[in-house]
């Protein structure tokens, strides 16, 4: 290939971080707020600067068209923080998520961004439809990009571990991130009990990153309930779990803890909004359940039925190749 790849950075690395340059991808710290930022986007002189996010663009972005006046700037939005925002508030005062909650303060600062931008990558279909209809956003601004991934074959398939050689259930999320740290205390205090009592061998295990105190202290060990922290090897966990739990109330984009239970054969129970956009009108990997009684009983169904639970990871592997193949995209 005849371009080149640099990816810059204002945090440190740590011995979690990806190894790009095994990629024959540059790697380079740089500082907020610092002129030192100028000289090296102007030797560098890219001609394609792609932001990570709109915090990250309105960081840069200036700086960037200052220095490199012919670069063309492209927002990633990861997903629409202003839709997260405004369904956080909603379901904070119980209530419908209505255009006045949409029109955050974080709306006009997302927007801004989006029109800074040539191009704006957009990873949800509700998403791109909710830009162009209620923000009458141009649709030539706005690229559809979902994950983009290999197509689930029969090998495959058959790579995957048996329902018979799986157990207990799993969850998996940063709990830095609110809704993930939402679904966490809902799965515990309200979903957790229900299954528990149909199920008392089963165990819930929760893995994530910045497990703090408060995340620990929800460990229990007589309860089945177990704060296992970062997750060191995620095929392992999911390939080794019957049932993936993702209750998530609030939130936007697609769920990545979902589409790695789908690519690992992980049958997942979520809710509407888990599931948003993700599936077009394909049936879902599992089940969907909005109520905690209905959430409990079909993770007890999904986990003790063999032919439901091969079914689902059937679904699970046709939403993948229909709607995330590369080939199709």
């Amino acid at each position: 290939n005849n371009y080149k790849i640099t990816f810059v950075c204002t945090a440190s690395k740590t011995k979690n971080s990806f190894n790009l340059e095994e990629l024959n991808i540059q790697t380079f710290e740089i500082q907020l707020n610092n002129s030192s930022f100028d000289l090296f986007i102007q030797e560098l002189n890219p001609s394609m600067v792609l932001f990570d996010r709109f915090l990250t663009e309105e960081q840069f972005g200036w700086r960037i068209a200052e220095n490199c006046p012919n670069a063309l700037r492209i927002l990633d939005t990861e997903d629409l923080h202003f839709l997260r925002k405004a369904r956080r508030t909603a379901f904070k005062n119980n209530v419908e998520v209505s255009l006045d909650l949409l029109m955050n303060d974080v709306a006009k600062r997302e927007l801004a961004s989006i029109y800074r931008s040539d191009l704006t990558l957009i990873i949800s279909k509700y998403e791109i439809k909710l830009l162009k209809n209620t923000f009458k956003v141009n649709k030539y601004l706005l690229q559809y990009i979902p994950f983009l991934l290999n197509a689930i074959n029969l090998e495959k398939l058959h790579s995957y571990p048996t329902f018979q050689e799986r157990n207990h259930f799993m969850t998996i999320g940063n709990f830095k991130h609110e809704p993930n740290w939402n679904a966490l205390l809902y799965l515990k205090a309200e979903i957790w009990p229900l299954i528990k009592q149909k199920l008392p061998e089963a165990k819930m295990l929760v893995y994530g990153a910045y497990a703090t105190e408060k995340v620990n202290q929800l460990n229990d060990k007589k309860d089945g309930f177990l704060i296992k922290g970062w997750a060191e090897n995620t095929e392992n966990i999911f390939t080794n779990a019957k049932v993936c739990l993702a209750p998530l109330q609030f939130g936007a984009g697609l769920k990545g803890k979902l589409i790695d239970a789908m690519q690992y054969g992980t049958p997942s129970i979520t809710t509407s909004i888990g599931s948003e956009a993700m599936h077009k009108k394909l049936p879902w990997n599992g089940f969907i359940a909005d109520d905690p009684k209905e959430f409990a009983s079909k993770a007890v169904e999904l986990y003790t039925t063999e032919k439901v639970w091969i079914n689902a990871q059937q679904n699970g592997i046709e939403i993948i190749n229909n709607c995330f193949s590369k080939v199709k995209h």
